[in-house]
Order: C-alpha cells, then sequence, then structure tokens
C-alpha cells in the first residue's frame, strides 16, 4: 500500500522550534490537515516515534508527517472501470486528458461513471490508498487537461495558485463568428439567472469575471479561439463569448445545439501550466483538440 509522506531534517536553525511551527512555517501545512493527520499513529514521527506538535526538536532530528489519509475522504466515489487517459502520476497529484461527456464528480444519476469513479479504480488496482482531490473542474461537455490531487495537502497548495501565475490554464473553443476585436479581454459579471435552471448570465449583480481571448484561425461563419480565465465563474467561458454574439458552436444552453455538427460544446482544456505542490518544480501539460472539434476548423 503506497502511502505518502514529507520529511524535514532538522538543521541547527531549527534546533528547539516546537512540531507545529515546522509543520506551518516550513512544511506550509495547514490546521485543516493537521488535526487529520495528527489523530493517526504515523501521522507526525520524529524519528519514526509519534509526538504531539508541541514537542521541541533536536538538530539531526528527522521530522516526518503523513499526508495520505486513510479512506482518503468522508465519501469516497465507488470504484468503477472506466476510460481514463493519464497524462502524468506521481506520489501527489494526477493529471489526466478528460473525455466528453463525462462528468468529473459523481452526482445524481452517475454514481459510477464519473472521473472520480475511474481514478478510485486506478488507485485500488496500483494499492494506492487515497482519495478523490479535484483541484479544479470542467464541465461534463469539456474535453482536456485536469488535475487531481492525491492528498488534501497537496489540493489546498494547488487551488491557491489557482488564478495566479503558478497555476495557468489555456483553453480552445470554437465559436460561431467571428470576434470583434480579434483579441481582448471580455471584462462582465456573472451571475445566476432564472433559477432552478443551471444557466448563468452576465447581469450587473453578478460576480466579477474576466476572460482573455485570441483568434486563432477563422472560416467565413466560425473561429478557433484561445482563451485564459482570469477568474473562475460557472460556465465563464461559455457565458462571455455568448455575451459578445460568438456563442460555442454546439451549446445547448448559451447557443444552438446541432447535433450533425458536434455533440457537446467545443470546448477544450489544451495547457496547463501549474508549480508542484511539493518540489516545487514547474510543469506544463498540453493535449490537442480531440477530433469532434478539429472536424469543425
Amino acid at each position: 500500500m503506497s502511502i505518502r509522506y514529507l520529511t524535514l531534517t532538522i538543521g541547527p536553525s531549527l534546533a528547539g522550534l516546537e512540531v507545529n511551527t515546522l509543520l506551518r512555517r516550513n512544511l506550509f501545512l495547514s490546521g485543516t490537515v493537521l488535526r487529520r493527520v495528527k489523530r493517526l499513529e504515523d501521522g507526525i514521527c520524529l524519528d519514526g516515534v509519534r509526538v504531539n506538535v508541541r514537542t521541541r526538536v533536536e538538530e539531526g532530528q528527522t521530522l516526518s508527517v503523513r499526508l495520505t489519509i486513510p479512506g482518503g475522504i468522508a465519501h469516497p466515489p465507488i470504484p468503477a472501470a472506466g476510460p481514463l487517459d493519464i497524462v502524468h502520476e506521481d506520489a501527489d497529484l494526477v493529471v489526466i486528458n478528460k473525455a466528453p461527456g463525462i462528468l468529473v464528480h459523481p452526482g445524481h444519476g452517475h454514481f459510477n461513471d464519473t472521473v472520480g469513479n475511474f481514478l478510485m479504480d486506478h488507485y485500488r488496482q496500483t494499492g494506492e490508498d487515497t482519495g478523490f482531490h479535484p483541484v479544479h473542474r470542467l464541465d461534463k461537455g469539456t474535453s482536456g487537461l485536469l488535475v487531481i490531487a492525491k492528498h488534501p495537502h497537496s489540493q489546498e497548495q494547488l487551488k491557491r495558485q489557482i488564478h495566479t501565475g503558478r497555476f495557468h490554464r489555456v483553453y480552445l473553443a470554437v465559436c460561431s463568428g467571428v470576434p470583434q476585436p480579434t483579441q481582448g479581454i471580455i471584462d462582465a459579471p456573472i451571475g445566476p439567472v432564472g433559477a432552478p435552471s443551471p444557466c448563468q448570465g452576465v447581469i450587473p449583480e453578478g460576480k466579477p469575471a474576466r476572460t482573455y481571448y485570441r483568434v486563432l484561425q477563422t472560416s467565413p461563419a466560425r473561429a478557433l479561439v484561445e482563451l485564459t480565465l482570469g477568474t473562475g465563474r460557472t460556465h465563464q467561458i461559455r457565458v462571455h463569448m455568448a455575451h459578445i454574439g460568438c456563442p460555442l458552436i454546439g451549446d445547448f444552453l448559451y447557443g444552438t445545439e446541432d447535433q450533425s455538427l458536434i455533440s457537446r460544446p467545443a470546448l477544450h482544456s489544451a495547457k496547463l501550466d501549474l508549480t508542484h505542490p511539493i518540489t516545487g518544480d514547474r510543469f506544463v501539460f498540453t493535449c490537442p483538440m480531440p477530433n469532434d472539434m478539429t472536424g469543425l476548423v
């Protein structure tokens, strides 16, 4: 069974400090994570011996904290076999290329056919005792890159990066018409309209939302557009593109659905640029558009 630990060797400058100080200041663990791991027999140890957070350390000792928590989360998705295109995997995170038409989280009517189910089945096969900790989400119809943490600490660190220079997402979309100008910023507040419908819209009382766009290719009727999120509102790209008169091809909520062209909104998560939550290394992942979108352009 694979278990992830984070360790710190105590040097002269750290000797005499409390474990709690080192866990928070040097290893950047939150109070939420610490409350969960300190209950475990091997949760927080000095030289392999369990200690409490008030213990003072000595030079030469090794402080270790367990990051993977047995059972992962209170109600993890049920493991179920399914398509899972893994782009990258290590002890702290996994990046997948999500197929269109698949939900990320289990929910009403979908309890064994989501990314969460498929990933838990993968962990079962590889012997990892971890849970499902998504860092961000993609709509059911959206394809492309998605990052999921393997433990709560990794999830927290990655979520803090979102909408900063340390976590950068680039999308590709095919829209109806050609945006004018061909490069710019859509800065328009978004909020729910017509509850309980899932529809969002540009409304004065909505939350601030910014989308950066650049037209890459055009035809008389449509355009291939590169988009970057400045904020992360529900359906943000779809709402903003419809707002400027260029809804995504196939968007049944904000445009016109046409099954003869594509069976989903033509949106793809094409690039993911992030800082690794533990090592600090920079990772850049890219993923080409699937065939149903390339056929449109």
